[in-house]
């Protein structure tokens, strides 16, 4: 029997509802605001906090912050093989610019998790300073601001216990196949050793759940969607499986071509019996399965499915992204960015940054309109971006 894929929206949260009753509707202007600031824009509180809600009542906890645009994979969906062309350092954040941006986001912005990225933020050099720093930094709710890391892996085991003694939580790492040729097909590198070696690593740290991304790609990767499964399960970690979204080079993907979230059940299965989790899904962007190997039941687990294309989850969106010259973007897909940088290095104050920072998710668009006939793809690739 075929298992049906089943995405059900999650309900509108209480606390949406309560921020958005409780908004005011006038805000103070300035240098550092947008030229045309709609009146009805969540005004901030006497002491400058706000939260970064949209005109959906969206609420923004959850920040992505792209520590460099470099890579040490050229991953064929990801960048030519020649690699792009990097950022030179004087555009991009230094270290105290980002963990000020973080401290705003947090203390003044509600953000209650952030998540490093890249390209690949392993190689920022001072990367576990920047996680001690936000480890210091308390929520709304008084309680430490979440810390997660998302990598290649390349590297991982050698730092994983520095990271974690400076406030890392849990680390997301990138795996497309457990097939050696096929790595190297797709990375351009041999080093899926080295990835192996910081899963385990991961595990064995206790960064529950370590969580694994895996990119499925038509006439590409399929054939190692149950394997996947299969390796991760017996890890102990979890496998989340991504469709394959227009964030690569232009004249890779195409609509009608993908590997569809459907198609990836289906596979899985030929192997596992699957039923969906009962734990609320909430804002995260996996619907999540309970797994059991047919042929061996104590290979069980579970396993997450992002259907970002054919089952979009963008009206439970709760992220913000900052990239690592210093724009904020609203959506992962998004044409236009705010930038923080500039305004930061011509002496904008806390507040106005902040004010800055609402005023760009104000203005977030109901989804990424993928569908959509119009839709063009961000002129920034997905290293550039963050994840």
């Amino acid at each position: 029997m075929t298992t049906r894929l089943f995405l059900s929206p999650t309900p509108p949260r209480q606390e949406r509802e309560e921020a958005s009753k409780s908004i005011a509707t006038s805000i103070k202007h300035d240098a550092y605001l947008p030229r045309q600031v709609p009146e009805d824009l969540p005004a901030a509180q006497a002491d400058g906090r706000r939260v970064l809600v949209d005109r959906f009542g969206r609420i923004a906890r959850d920040l992505r912050v792209s520590l460099t645009d470099r890579c040490n994979l050229r991953c064929t969906y990801c960048m030519p093989a020649e690699g792009l062309e990097w950022l030179p350092t004087e555009q991009t954040l230094d270290d105290a610019e980002v963990l000020r941006l973080i401290r705003i986001a947090v203390v003044k912005l509600g953000i209650r998790q952030i998540r490093f990225t890249g390209g690949e933020p392993l190689l920022r050099k001072n990367l576990k300073d920047i996680i001690a720093g936000t480890a210091t930094l308390l929520t709304d709710e008084g309680e430490k601001v979440r810390i997660a890391l998302t990598t290649n892996g390349l590297g991982l085991d050698k730092k994983i216990a520095g990271l974690k003694e400076a406030g890392l939580d849990r680390v997301n790492i990138s795996l497309d196949t457990i097939d050696a040729q096929r790595y190297i097909s797709l990375t351009r590198r041999d080093r899926l050793f080295g990835v192996l070696s910081s899963i385990d690593a991961a595990v064995s740290a206790g960064l529950h759940p370590v969580k694994i991304n895996a990119v499925v790609m038509p006439g590409v990767n399929e054939v190692d969607i149950v394997p996947l499964a299969e390796y991760c399960l017996s890890k102990g970690a979890q496998l989340r499986f991504i469709e394959q979204m227009p964030l690569g080079p232009r004249e890779q993907w195409k609509r009608g071509d993908m590997v569809t979230a459907q198609e990836i059940l289906d596979r899985l299965g030929t192997q596992f019996d699957l039923t969906p989790a009962k734990e609320p899904r909430g804002a995260a962007p996996a619907a999540l399965w309970n797994a059991v190997d047919k042929t061996n039941p104590e290979i069980a687990g579970k396993l997450g499915i992002i259907a970002s294309v054919t089952h979009p989850f963008c009206g439970d969106c709760d992220r913000s992204r900052l990239t690592t010259d210093g724009t904020i973007r609203n959506c992962l897909f998004s044409r236009t960015e705010t930038p923080l940088r500039d305004a930061m290095r011509e002496g904008a104050s806390d507040d106005e940054l902040a004010d800055l920072w609402a005023g760009a998710m104000w203005e977030k668009k109901p989804g990424h309109g993928i569908d959509d006939e119009g839709f063009l793809q961000p002129d920034r690739p997905m290293s550039a971006i963050g994840g």
